[in-house]
């Protein structure tokens, strides 16, 4: 839709459909959905709505009556409710939608299950401890449910667990990373390394969901982009993402401009560039010298010429692609 939205802009200024035709042709072209489009919609909302506040509904009620249950109703009630989900998914299988949404109930569930062994039998585990194993077991579910949406909460869940055990325990081996940013480089692999796999079964295959592309290239970007001001920020002299850091942008313009163009990943690596290289004149300019407002108006200067300089370039490539 978006395509043949900028497709219509495109005629319309250029003068092709005159001004009383842009009501006939937006209504030719279906970018207004029609009153069955919406009547889907609010029924798959609702849908939605009510499976997840059913399965949010048992961890409420059990948390509410904490004092008044013991451990036997506890347990069955977040087993019979993850089993009432399993059934449901197995049940209405021949409904795609109602199959996922009885999956990602039970995939809520998983972990309440596993928040409730925890809390019950005390067994002082760490909290990444948790979201691993919630992970680990609800794999087999979110493969089985192919939603692009419940992918992107298993990646979720997993880069929280990964994050947790960096805060927890340090880091990965000495040496290779520093330890106060293995989190990190944690997410990064880890989001990257989904990218990459998501764009190849999106051109490969034909998997939907551009949107968790987008998603995932955020979650490996912010990362990215904090590493690399950590690193202007110690002073740290080399360090590996000095050598990462424009490899990834060279990728970044590589895929989303020479290959595909996707103006929201060069937006993200605009912005990543502009922090980064504020953050630099910020350390070495100010920060070295004296904070007056001869520093501050020419940062300001600099970070107001970059974003100009950004918007210009993606507008023409807008243009570049729209004609």
């Amino acid at each position: 839709m978006a395509t043949t939205r900028r497709k219509l802009m495109s005629l319309i200024e250029q003068g092709v459909i005159p001004p009383e035709q842009v009501p006939l042709a937006v209504k030719v072209a279906g970018l207004h959905p029609s009153p069955y489009a919406w009547a889907l919609l609010i029924d798959r909302l609702l849908l939605w709505l009510g499976g997840l506040a059913l399965a949010c509904a048992v961890l409420f009620f059990m948390a509410f009556n904490w004092s008044d249950m013991g451990r036997l109703p506890r347990f069955a009630l977040v087993q019979a409710a993850l089993v009432l989900a399993a059934g449901i998914a197995v049940w209405g299988s021949a409904s795609v939608m109602l199959f996922r949404v009885a999956l990602a109930a039970a995939f809520l569930l998983i972990g309440v299950l596993l928040a409730l062994v925890g809390q019950v039998y005390q067994t002082g585990a760490d909290p990444w401890q948790l979201f691993f194993v919630w992970a680990l077991l609800s794999l087999p579910w979110v493969w089985v449910a192919r939603f692009d949406a419940l992918w992107v909460a298993w990646l979720g869940i997993l880069n929280l667990a990964v994050w947790l055990y960096s805060r927890t325990w340090g880091g990965f081996p000495e040496g290779v990373f520093f330890s106060s940013s293995a989190g990190l480089w944690g997410l990064v692999l880890i989001n990257l390394a989904a990218q990459a796999v998501w764009e190849w079964g999106v051109q490969r295959r034909g998997w939907p969901g551009r949107w968790a592309i987008c998603l995932l290239a955020l979650g490996s970007g912010v990362p990215m982009t904090l590493l690399m001001m950590q690193v202007i920020f110690d002073d740290q002299g080399f360090a590996p993402i000095v050598v990462v850091y424009p490899v990834w942008l060279a990728t970044l313009y590589g895929v989303y401009r020479q290959w595909r163009l996707e103006l929201f990943m060069l937006a993200g690596g605009c912005v990543s560039v502009i922090a980064v290289v504020t953050w630099l004149l910020a350390r070495y300019v100010l920060w070295e010298g004296q904070w007056n407002e001869g520093g501050l108006l020419l940062l300001a200067g600099a970070v107001f010429a970059m974003g100009a300089a950004a918007v210009m370039w993606l507008k023409r490539l807008n243009a570049e692609e729209a004609s």
